[in-house]
């Protein structure tokens, strides 16, 4: 879809060098008739002498007449016709293929209740036969097949859902686990996050043990690797599901990576016996590779150092959770976090470093240039690099996802084809959509794909736009001249792709993480040649590593690392706030569809995306932020009073719930509760109506009264028997305890129970005053069926209503501990 500008012949590629596009050119002799210009005017000439000239203003008025005149349906429909034939005959409808599965997988994901297997495979077999049948009939046939492709992508996605079939802890608990080391990585905290495969329970043994966990210990053994027998007393947690309803789901995400649960070992875990040959071949072998990539990471710490060790190691071998806290944050708030993350950048640098090189190396041998496809010698050798690199650096789902996209892009140049085309963008998607399914959900595919898209259709037009145009050859520069105007075009250039990749993906930003990075721009500009060095340096140190002489580059990596630090923090800290709220779901399909309208089509039938962008953005505003927040464990509730603040009702309330409610709900600063106690008469709960709107927490004796703004009261109760207390005052009443039951029966009062919580998962409520029938709205994360993912969540006992476990007494009459 893109290349070389038409007629292009300045290179070794001339003959593959041309735009596709060309290739289904209209032809020149018969321009395309567009609806929105009127058929010329012809006027007859007044019998006795020439026509009158016109006026200059009157000239200017019937050129935009003509412009402007009037449109005719019958015209429009005609152009509309033909610049869909065109589309269709530059390929338009396989650049389509990823976008119907793409919108099967997410139907899929979005129904109420789990499907038979027996529903999708029939409507994919009826769906078929009807494309079939209708081959005679073009327009029929491309309907039946888009719908074809629609159920074959939710298909895909049921099968996925199947084919996982991971084992989730329903509830809580403490038990002897004994499992096999698969990954284990230094936190920042100190702590070691080790996942393990489960061999065994005992004490109690688990009926459903899950299969795969990831705990955390404050100290290993030494001699534990990847691949060692280890056991320990480990206290463990099921997947925990969305902090709010619409926000990212842990238990989703858990479930298609194979994790049962969490937690943490009760003490230090010890080593039964060290990775043996009893192990099945693939473990071995990914025992080897993970023991392989500490191994590595152990040797780049060592010879960086500090924060910039921690860097380089993510940078080359995908670990990263020792990388500290405030310079993750630094780097969220300035836009550049995609680079710690191994992405669809890191594989381009790689791959184009690679490439570089050994076309470099090829040009010192001009007679075996001529002769021999260095090209495609140099991309095979960058393919090889680029799989080297996914398997050391842990095979995550974003370098997976780069991988497939770059590995279609480098096998097209084996074939003499352009290597960035949409083509070959829609080939990886659609091997991404039918391998993880569940990825067309997640922020990582949306924003990666939309930026991709974003920069090949932008450039593909400006490509296109020069094609047509004759240029008079560059006049003579000097040097500095010459070194001038190529650092403004890289610099224009980087711009213009931090640009267009920032605008494709900033509403998906905003709609996964209510946060945007105002600054970016600057951000990227002055990260961006520091991160292309120390990636030369990466790829240079990978290679002489090996041979024990990687200590200058890694040197001078630590060193770019350095300035990018300083770099991110110095604008971080002049960033303003990066929350904006919430954002409506309707916004970000109606963006997304312009998105795929203004990339994807090449006539003037991409205009198709103003109305849908402008659509987007006039809604991107209708969304009500919640009054209150509850957690999923009733332990947390929060609710802005003004000003920026947020209200909590816990004096140590969960980070992170705390730092999404803060992003969601647009607020700055956490107000924490005040605390009476017995004999302190400054706080009567018998008043509460005397609470001001925009009131704290106040709280005593398991008791916890807050005001909305609006008027409304809120109450936190530890304990059922107290729910009587505020029926009389409060709007909403939160109780946690699992035990408890609606005692108001007013229906003025919303009673949220902990049981409640525990099957549908955290809240956002919402007051209405203005209703006559009821004063405050509730809407759950979980609420409606289960899906595979959530199944587990009946199974805990706050969900079937049962009090904490208690240890029976001790046969002395004194309570266990």
């Amino acid at each position: 879809m893109t290349g070389r500008g038409r007629g292009s012949d300045r290179s070794e590629d001339a003959t593959v060098g041309v735009s596709e596009r060309s290739l289904f050119a209209a032809p020149p002799t018969i321009p395309l008739p567009s609806p929105l210009v009127a058929a010329p005017e012809t006027r007859p000439l007044r019998a006795g002498g020439p026509a009158p000239a016109p006026s200059p203003a009157g000239g200017r008025i019937v050129r935009v007449r003509r412009q402007i005149g009037p449109i005719s349906l019958p015209r429009l429909r005609h152009g509309v016709a033909k610049a869909a034939e065109l589309e269709l005959d530059r390929g338009i409808a396989f650049l389509l293929v990823p976008v119907c599965l793409a919108v099967g997988a997410i139907a899929y994901f979005s129904l109420a209740s789990e499907p038979d297997f027996p529903k999708p495979v029939a409507v994919v077999v009826l769906m078929a036969v009807c494309a079939f049948v209708s081959r005679s009939w073009s327009k029929t046939h491309l309907c039946f097949m888009a719908v074809l492709l629609c159920a074959l992508g939710l298909l895909a996605a049921k099968v996925e859902t199947w084919r996982a079939g991971t084992r989730m802890l329903g509830s809580e608990i403490s038990t002897q686990l004994t499992g096999r080391v698969v990954s284990l990585e230094e936190m920042e905290s100190g702590r070691i996050r080790l996942t393990m495969d489960v061999i065994s329970t005992a004490r109690p043994k688990l009926r459903y043990a899950p299969e795969r966990v990831r705990l955390s210990a404050r100290k290993i053994p030494p001699g534990m690797t990847a691949g060692s027998l280890i056991t320990g007393y480990a206290k463990l947690l099921p997947p925990t599901g969305p902090v709010r309803p619409d926000s990212y789901d842990f238990s989703f995400d858990s479930y298609f990576a194979g994790i049962g649960g969490s937690g943490f070992f009760l003490g230090n875990p010890t080593v039964v016996s060290p990775a043996d040959g009893e192990m099945p071949l693939s473990a071995r072998l990914f025992s080897g590779i993970e023991n392989a990539r500490e191994a590595i990471a152990d040797h780049i710490r060592g010879s960086v150092g500090g924060a910039e060790g921690e860097i380089a190691a993510a940078l080359i071998v995908g670990v990263r959770a020792g990388i500290p806290d405030e310079i993750n944050e630094a780097m969220r708030r300035t836009g550049i976090y995609h680079i710690i993350s191994i992405s669809g950048l890191h594989m381009a640098l790689v791959a184009g470093t690679i490439m570089g090189l050994l076309r470099g190396a090829f040009a010192l041998l001009p007679d075996f240039s001529a002769r021999r496809p260095v090209k495609k010698y140099a991309a095979a050798a960058a393919l090889f690099s680029i799989a080297a690199y996914l398997m050391i650096s842990g095979v995550v789902v974003a370098a997976e996802r780069s991988f497939i996209m770059l590995a279609v892009m480098l096998i097209a140049v084996f074939f003499d084809r352009a290597a960035l085309t949409m083509r070959n963008l829609a080939i990886s998607a659609i091997a991404v959509i039918l391998v993880s399914p569940h990825e067309v959900v997640g922020p990582s595919f949306q924003m990666s794909f939309a930026a991709t898209a974003a920069l090949v259709g932008a450039y593909a037009g400006w490509a296109d736009h020069r094609a047509g145009k004759t240029r008079p050859p560059p006049p003579k520069r000097s040097l500095p001249g010459l070194l001038t105007r190529k650092f403004l075009l890289a610099t224009g250039g980087l711009a213009m792709t931090s640009i267009i990749a920032g605008s494709a993906t900033a509403l998906f930003a905003i709609w996964h993480f209510q946060r945007v990075s105002p600054l970016s721009l600057f951000a990227n500009l002055a990260v961006m040649p520091i991160v292309s060095v120390v990636m030369f340096l990466a790829v240079a140190s990978a290679l002489l590593m090996p041979f024990g002489l990687d200590w200058p580059a890694l040197y001078l990596m630590g060193k770019g690392l350095t300035a990018m630090i300083a770099v991110s923090a110095w604008i971080s800290e002049r960033s303003p706030v990066d929350g904006v709220g919430l954002i409506s779901q309707q916004s970000v399909l109606l963006v997304t569809v312009a998105l795929v309208i203004a990339t994807m089509a090449t006539t003037w039938l991409r205009l198709a995306a103003l109305p849908f962008a402008l659509a987007g953005l006039l809604t991107v505003s209708h969304t009500r932020a919640p009054d209150v927040l509850i957690s999923e464990d009733a332990r947390l509730v929060a609710l802005p009073i003004g000003n920026g603040e947020l209200a909590v009702n816990r004096e140590r309330p969960n980070e992170f719930a705390t730092d999404n409610w803060k992003r969601a709900l647009i607020s700055e600063t956490i107000v924490k509760p005040e605390m009476f106690d017995k004999t302190d008469g400054q706080f009567d709960v018998a008043s509460p109506a005397d609470l001001p709107p925009g009131s704290p927490f106040y709280c005593r004796e398991g008791l916890c009264l807050a005001r909305h703004p609006s008027g409304a009261i809120i109450a936190y109760v530890e304990d059922r028997k107290t729910t009587w207390k505020a029926c009389a005052f409060a709007d909403l009443i939160i109780v946690n305890d699992a035990t408890a039951y609606d005692t108001c029966h007013n229906p003025l009062v919303l009673v949220v129970t902990k049981r409640q919580l525990a099957r549908k998962g955290s809240a956002a409520v919402f007051f209405n005053p203005q209703s006559a029938t009821t004063r405050a709205g509730i809407e759950f994360a979980v609420d409606g069926p289960y899906r595979p993912w959530h199944e587990q969540r009946k199974f805990s006992r706050e969900a079937r209503g049962l009090p904490p476990y208690k240890k029976p007494d001790k046969p002395d009459g004194k309570p266990a501990q």
